[in-house]
């Protein structure tokens, strides 16, 4: 795949000429932005087409891709915009963002690890369980923030470019969720 590669240097090969490099940023990226697009839209097809738009956009947009932000953060603010205006161009719109946590790509407690015990894998459960209910507690429109954050690997600064929320309301969303998290886990371990 060329992993040893930055993407920086892949834009910059794309750009100089070598169209046929665009693969590898799709390769390295597929998963996340069709994460995104399930996390939006909630269906497998609607969320391959978002991908295929993203990286259309992206891949048009290239050129113009100056290298202040990480070329993820660039991606994946292509990616929130399409996935808005997607949703906004919908009859039912409901802004009604699905975490990937709640898209079922936590590990699951029926999932085995190796030396499990029947009660870790209970506590585990009960910790899943803990997560997605503190997602819940979250208003809809930021759970973006805290999936940019865990599971995109996103630093603050990054969500605020990406959303357009101001670093302060990233910061505060992403603090109260850590804050319910350890409120419910707590709770679990006390039992």
């Amino acid at each position: 795949m060329g992993g040893d590669r930055s993407d920086e240097f892949i834009v910059s090969q794309i750009t100089s000429g070598q169209k046929d490099l665009f693969r590898l940023l799709v390769r390295r990226y597929s998963r996340p932005v069709y994460g995104m697009g399930m996390s939006f839209f909630r269906n497998a097809e609607d969320a391959s087409d978002f991908a295929q738009e993203v990286f259309l956009k992206a891949y048009r947009g290239l050129p113009r891709f100056e290298g202040r932000s990480r070329f993820s953060t660039w991606l994946y603010k292509i990616a929130y915009n399409t996935a808005i205006n997607g949703v906004s161009r919908r009859a039912e719109f409901r802004m009604d963002f699905r975490s990937l946590a709640e898209a079922d790509r936590m590990p699951q407690a029926s999932e085995p690890v190796d030396g499990d015990t029947p009660e870790r894998q209970a506590i585990r459960g009960a910790a899943r369980e803990a997560v997605l209910a503190s997602l819940r507690e979250l208003p809809e429109r930021y759970r973006v923030c805290v999936d940019l954050s865990f599971f995109y690997d996103c630093s603050y600064h990054e969500i605020e470019a990406i959303t357009g929320f101001p670093v302060n309301t990233v910061k505060s969303h992403v603090f109260r969720a850590k804050k319910l998290l350890r409120e419910k886990l707590r709770g679990i371990k006390g039992e």
